[in-house]
């Protein structure tokens, strides 16, 4: 399904739930109605289409929501009957009553749309109803309330990996292994995703900054710098490459020790974590036969 169909859709959607209300006169129903016809004519829609849908009027108040003009404020009773639209929700989902459990999501998302669990949860009914770029709608609107919430992340990446946009789902499970390094079904799906675009000749992009901010690299980094070993190793190049100043000769002999610490700072960091150490490779060698270590 094209995003253009997708919009035209979601459009003829949105109007069909205002021709629910009961604010239109009966003019203006009428006019709706040849609407919805016009675009279900000229779009070609059917039945599958709609179905993936986006609630555009659930994404308008998020994003008005993102951009400094909140709505207004849920009260008590109003969250509390949110929240548990939300456990019936889960408690469905758990029974595989996904239809279900997408409705109640819905609604609680209905009564507080400034809740990003609630459109991450309706994302994963969508994702398990077949609703792809739905719940990648969804994923999104979780993002723009909560951009660091890590499973809104991993969904996403699923949902972008089932309509085979593979390059934007590593990203997303990137960031998500970034927020929970721990979490193996993140990073086997970064793996995964990594195989997928390598086999289409692909590479992911380098993310240094996600790099950066590695709990786990860090630690790392850390622990080298306290180890004495690696102080005298840095100290001995620094003083060395100051002395012979980088021309000629002397420049040859400092890149030999330049290289020479590279190679100890590789073996430590291989010793220290192996499986980090291969991450990294695999975000920066080129696509293709995996070359020799």
């Amino acid at each position: 399904m094209s995003d253009v169909k997708i919009v035209a859709a979601s459009i003829v959607s949105f109007l069909k739930q205002q021709l629910e209300g009961s604010e239109l006169s009966a003019d203006n129903r009428e006019s709706v109605e040849v609407a919805v016809q016009c675009i279900e004519t000229s779009f070609e829609l059917g039945a599958a289409d709609s179905a993936r849908a986006v609630d555009l009027l659930a994404l308008v108040r998020n994003t008005t929501s993102a951009g400094g003009v909140a709505p207004g404020p849920v009260s008590a009773a109003t969250s509390a009957a949110a929240e548990q639209l939300k456990n019936e929700g889960n408690e469905l989902m758990k029974a595989e009553k996904h239809r279900e459990a997408l409705e109640r999501y819905s609604r609680a998302v209905e009564l507080d749309p400034r809740n990003a669990v609630y459109f991450c949860n309706r994302a994963a009914a969508h994702f398990k109803l077949g609703e792809h770029e739905a719940a990648v709608a969804d994923c999104t609107a979780a993002l723009a309330l909560q951009p660091d919430y890590s499973k809104a992340h991993g969904r996403l990446g699923l949902a972008l990996t089932a309509l085979e946009r593979h390059r934007e789902a590593r990203q997303a499970y990137a960031r998500a292994a970034q927020l929970e390094p721990d979490n193996e079904s993140y990073r086997q799906n970064l793996r995964l995703a990594d195989e997928r675009l390598a086999a289409r000749g692909e590479r992911g992009p380098v993310d240094l900054g996600g790099l950066l901010q590695n709990p786990a690299l860090l630690n790392m980094a850390t622990e080298m710098l306290a180890d004495p070993n690696m102080q005298n190793l840095i100290s001995g190049l620094m003083s060395g490459t100051q002395a012979q100043g980088g021309t000629g000769a002397a420049g040859a002999g400092g890149m030999s020790a330049l290289l020479e610490a590279g190679q100890a700072l590789a073996q430590h960091m291989q010793a220290a974590n192996p499986e980090l150490v291969e991450q990294l490779r695999r975000q920066v060698r080129p696509p293709g036969p995996t070359p020799p270590q």
